[in-house]
């Protein structure tokens, strides 16, 4: 009985999770905003819908199954996630050039300056 409920809540708020990541789809502005609300809130919903699915099979022959689904979903989501990303900026043409970009130290008021550059 509790082992059900506990389930039953798993795959529950999975199914909320999936619902608030389709409404971050629609609602939000840009593509990189959109793109970041499916591909959090969606990991998050299959990993909860497998921990659930896991908790109902109760059996290690289906859970090693679904631990290796969940192994390749986190290996696979976060790179698809950044090749979309670095495709959404390139297309947007928000930065026209891609070597301009700002390191990490760079002082913006000096303007951006290439690795190893002396002041």
């Amino acid at each position: 009985m509790l082992l059900e409920l506990l389930v039953a809540v798993f795959l529950l708020a999975a199914g909320v999770l999936l619902l608030i990541a389709a409404w971050g789809v629609v609602a939000l502005p840009d593509a990189l905003a959109r793109q970041h609300a499916a591909t959090k809130a969606g990991t998050l919903a299959l990993a909860t819908a497998c921990i659930g699915a896991m908790l109902f099979a109760l059996d290690w022959a289906w859970s090693w199954r679904i631990l290796l689904i969940l192994g390749f979903l986190f290996a696979t989501l976060p790179v698809a996630s950044h090749m979309l990303a670095r495709a959404a900026v390139r297309e947007s043409r928000l930065i026209p050039d891609v070597s301009q970009v700002p390191l990490i130290g760079d002082d913006p008021a000096q303007g951006h300056q290439k690795p190893g550059a002396g002041t």
